[in-house]
């Protein structure tokens, strides 16, 4: 009994020692409120999208992409953007079905080595 009597004191003398803060709400001022500034355009949509990622093959570091728009060509740089990617970078070779073609037409599915991991449904913008 004594030793709860005694806990129960220090408990006391601690709670007395810490200050308590007393938050008050901040006055409001008759300024308006300064918003953050907009961004005039994002790259892509200065950019023209002319594919889509439909698979990703990690161990050859290449991409699969569906042409949705126009073409591509070797030597063309292009953007691709997603969820987790985000590079610019300039076709080395283009395959379709495993053979080395200079230029890949709308509504083919070819093959691009890419430098950076890409995911399925990102987006292949022409730069």
């Amino acid at each position: 009994m004594v030793k709860k009597k005694n806990a129960k004191a220090k408990v006391k003398k601690i709670r007395s020692r810490v200050k308590k803060v007393v938050r008050r709400p901040k006055a409001k001022s008759a300024k308006p409120r300064k918003t953050a500034a907009k961004k005039t355009k994002t790259p892509e949509s200065m950019l023209e999208k002319i594919g889509e990622v439909t698979h990703y093959f990690p161990h050859v570091k290449a991409a699969a992409v569906l042409i949705l728009k126009d073409s591509l060509k070797v030597g063309d740089e292009i953007y691709i953007k997603g969820h987790t990617s985000d590079f610019k970078e300039k076709v080395a070779s283009i395959q379709l079905d495993r053979e080395a073609i200079q230029e890949g037409k709308k509504g083919q599915e070819i093959g691009l080595l890419v430098k950076s991991r890409v995911r399925i449904g990102d987006s292949v913008y022409k730069a």
